[in-house]
């Protein structure tokens, strides 16, 4: 099979796109990931010795900032679980309770749908559905329980895809297949699968290494049912990690961190220097002995500063401090412009931060998987999603709470606004209002002094 026929080769803007997913995907793999890349991540140095490398290696621990970000801000848009309309169809709906066959609900399943997005810039959902055999109608397929299912496609398992203008015409991706071996074993089959509108294909290796189909079969639908998220949108089913500047600081820290450390072992060790000419002398040392020198011999141990220990330190200390501010940028608001027929009846442009833009694409992409299990089920409308995350960049609860009750107490912020930023920080329930809470207040009475 030649190379352009070798449906497990990746074309030039996936590769391109691993280069950044190299550094993005050992951060979230935590210090086991980070001490598998090795020399990729922490360089030998020049003069050190194979031994002396992999003993370092082993003792370098991640400061998970980038790991411990994406996932804050992850939990900031699923503050609340994403509500489900009103025009979403009930048939809909039910799919919707257990989206992906593995007793996922859409909210828990959306979750590490923008997680990955968030980490490596995008990620691709496949509505699946299994096939249907002998299966004639919608409702023998019903009563069967053949039914459309949601599919997480990791980005670094896609290796191409054709396009015209903004119509996927053909995506090809890995994936893995467990398939009996024996009588109570399995083993698992890597295959590349093919879509096109209409139709898929799934190749596997032979045992001389080149690929062959495997299988093949057709769709109800006329397009892709594939819908990729977008978290760094750089071009059609390309993205850059938005957070890829914190990743490489990340990286500095764990480079920098394993210096320290370094330094740190060797300085904790004295050297112990020896100044003498006569060449049968040896040293013992040892709780019941004593040392003779050698006439004007001198011997003395010699001790690091700590100067390169304190610098160490406080450039770790920056580096923290530059990567909260990278993690933050997520939260920074700028003014985007009204785009939508509902943002266009507002007088001025809104003031939204990128980490809630990102969730108002995310609502549009579940939408548009909503309307894919729709057209599987013959319903002209899948409905819509709502986000309600927190995206406020200030949220510190064990910081701002105390500060607006003092800011209360001196007079300085109302008693309602008090109540009404309570609320938004989820201290009190959103079923209470506060004109109802003035009542209940003045029916109490006085409040009693603590004798």
């Amino acid at each position: 099979m030649s190379s352009s026929n070798d449906p497990s080769q990746t074309i030039p803007a996936v590769d391109a796109m691993r280069q950044d997913w190299a550094i993005v995907a050992p951060l979230m793999g935590g210090t086991a990931a980070m001490r598998n890349a090795a020399k990729a991540l922490l360089p030998q140095y020049p003069a050190e010795e194979d031994d002396a490398y992999l003993s370092r290696l082993r003792l370098s621990t991640l400061l998970p900032a980038y790991a411990e970000t994406v996932n804050s801000n992850t939990s900031r848009v699923f503050a609340e679980p994403l509500q489900i309309g009103d025009d979403v169809p009930p048939v809909v709906a039910e799919l919707c309770e257990d989206v992906d066959l593995g007793g996922n609900d859409l909210n828990a399943w959306a979750v590490e749908y923008f997680r990955t997005a968030l980490s490596y810039g995008l990620c691709h959902a496949l509505i699946d559905y299994p096939q249907a055999g002998e299966l004639q109608t919608a409702a023998d397929e019903e009563a069967a329980g053949v039914r459309p299912y949601a599919v997480l496609i990791h980005p670094e398992r896609v290796l191409g895809w054709r396009a015209d203008g903004g119509r996927l015409l053909q995506v090809r991706f890995t994936e893995s297949i467990e398939v009996p071996d024996g009588d109570f074993g399995v083993k698992v089959v890597e295959q590349v699968r093919v879509l096109e509108p209409g139709l898929w294909r799934t190749y596997r290796k032979q045992e001389g290494g080149s690929w062959a189909l495997h299988d093949e079969g057709g769709t109800s639908l006329t397009y892709i049912p594939w819908v990729t998220f977008y978290a760094g949108r750089t071009g059609m089913m390309t993205a850059r990690p938005p957070l890829l500047e914190l990743a490489h600081l990340n990286i500095k820290h764990w480079q920098s961190q394993s210096d320290q450390d370094n330094l740190l072992h060797v300085a904790r060790v004295p050297l112990l220097f020896m100044f003498t000419d006569d060449e049968q002398f040896k040293l013992v040392i040892s709780a019941g002995s004593a040392t003779r020198m050698p006439k004007d011999g001198d011997a003395k141990y010699v001790e690091h500063t700590g100067a390169a220990i304190t610098a160490g330190r406080e450039s770790l200390q920056d580096l923290i401090e530059e990567m909260r501010m990278a993690g933050a940028k997520l939260l920074q608001k700028d003014k985007q412009q009204t785009k939508t027929a509902a943002q266009a009846n507002e007088e001025a442009a809104q003031e939204l931060s990128p980490l809630a833009r990102m969730a108002s694409q995310f609502a549009d992409c579940i939408a548009q998987m909503l309307q894919i299990f729709a057209d599987y089920r013959g319903l002209p409308e899948g409905g819509a999603v709502e986000m309600r995350g927190n995206f406020d960049a200030d949220f510190i609860p064990e910081v701002a709470l105390p500060l607006l009750l003092n800011m209360a107490s001196a007079g300085k912020l109302s008693d309602e606004t008090l109540f009404a930023e309570m609320q938004r920080r989820s201290v009190i329930s959103d079923e209470y209002n506060w004109q109802e809470e003035q009542e209940r207040i003045a029916s109490q009475g006085p409040a009693l002094g603590v004798i």
